[in-house]
């Protein structure tokens, strides 16, 4: 689907923005940066306006994502129960920094600030599953099931 169909299918007001994104990640993967000026032109509204709205809401993403996700927590239980050099084994792991995608596209490495986990982290989730208590010593085994998720 391209942008111009999926524009002449929306509405023309700016409570029809957050609607209209979520119809083109859907077609997409992602909102591909190319598509702002034509979304902001069909509302009526700036650029930076529309860019605001994707760069503040944490389900939007102006790049494409693997198939698999993996999020690492970083939120105050996990951070200081060793959550950071999580994040830094996997990144040295896939030879990635966080908010990347692997050049197969196969696995995005994310951050979050807080999972809502604190009782059980560091937290690492893999599309949906969630591994707790996570060290450094159980990152190999968390990617490896990770490659092999769909």
């Amino acid at each position: 689907m391209d942008i111009e169909k999926i524009l002449k299918e929306s509405g023309t007001s700016q409570k029809d923005l957050v609607p209209l994104l979520h119809k083109i990640q859907a077609a997409y993967g992602h909102v591909p940066p190319e598509s702002i000026a034509a979304v902001a032109k069909h509302l009526h509204l700036s650029e930076s306006e529309v860019f605001g709205v994707l760069s503040f809401n944490r389900f939007f993403t102006l790049a494409p994502k693997g198939k698999v996700r993996v999020t690492v927590c970083q939120g105050t239980a996990c951070h200081v129960r060793g959550g950071g050099r999580i994040v830094e084994e996997m990144e040295k792991k896939l030879g990635i920094p966080a908010g990347q995608t692997t050049a197969d596209k196969k696995l995005s490495l994310e951050k979050a600030y807080c999972l809502g986990c604190c009782a059980i982290g560091p937290v690492v989730v893999v599309n949906g599953t969630h591994y707790s208590l996570v060290s450094p010593q159980k990152v190999d085994s968390i990617l490896e099931k990770a490659k092999t998720a769909e």
